[in-house]
């Protein structure tokens, strides 16, 4: 029995019309009063689980199921062992460092050495920073990162950006992109190279229903 595991939030919305586009709907988790965590897709075939976006690809990887939905940006904070399939060309949004408007800075090598960094992408942001040789803290932080320079406590805040609102509306401005995220189709990797449940199929049928959609 095939089994994916889907990310709450607002990758949810297209993730559910894709799988509706090749016959599995699970739209029920999308009715607010809906508190369901796992459910069966209408034609009792397979099922879904509702999760963190983070701990898609843990549910992946220790095989509870067989494919995910996940951010391309999880991945790369989290380096899973899961086999990355596709991009689904939605959920499009980009790993920035950003400071406060009023910050002298305008892009991230003018930091000063060993200045504060504020993010929840810890290794991303790590990696970033180490690639320009240049020393710097990494704050971790969950919650309001943008708190980060607007108290004082860092000078920059390494996160995702999509539309750009929430820095304008707290007086950051983004300086340099890190790299572009948008959702991605993984598989457990044993899963994927037996073919269980049919796995193999149905990653085809995504992939030709993303291709049909990129062509309209």
């Amino acid at each position: 029995m095939l089994t994916v595991a889907l990310p709450k939030g607002g990758l949810l919305s297209d993730s559910i019309r894709l799988l509706q586009s090749i016959g599995l709907d699970f739209s029920a988790f999308l009715d607010a009063s809906n508190r369901q965590l796992e459910i069966w897709d209408t034609h009792q075939t397979a099922k879904a689980l509702l999760v963190r976006n983070n701990d898609v690809p843990v549910y992946v990887e220790y095989g509870q199921a067989q494919l995910g939905i996940v951010g391309y940006d999880i991945l790369r904070e989290k380096q899973p062992r899961v086999a990355q399939l596709l991009d689904l060309h939605y959920g499009q949004c980009r790993l920035s460092v950003a400071v406060k408007a009023s910050s002298p800075y305008r892009s991230a090598i003018e930091l000063p050495p060993h200045s504060r960094v504020a993010s929840k992408f810890v290794n991303c942001a790590h990696t970033y920073f180490q690639g320009l040789d240049l020393p710097v803290e990494i704050v971790p932080l969950y919650g309001s990162v943008e708190l980060g320079p607007i108290t004082g406590m860092s000078e920059a805040i390494v996160d995702l950006v999509a539309s750009g609102r929430t820095l304008k509306e707290n007086n950051l401005i983004e300086i340099d992109p890190i790299f572009e995220s948008t959702a991605r189709l993984i598989a457990h990797p044993l899963s994927y190279r037996l073919n269980q449940d049919g796995v193999q199929d149905r990653i085809e049928q995504i992939r030709q229903a993303i291709e049909t959609a990129r062509r309209v």
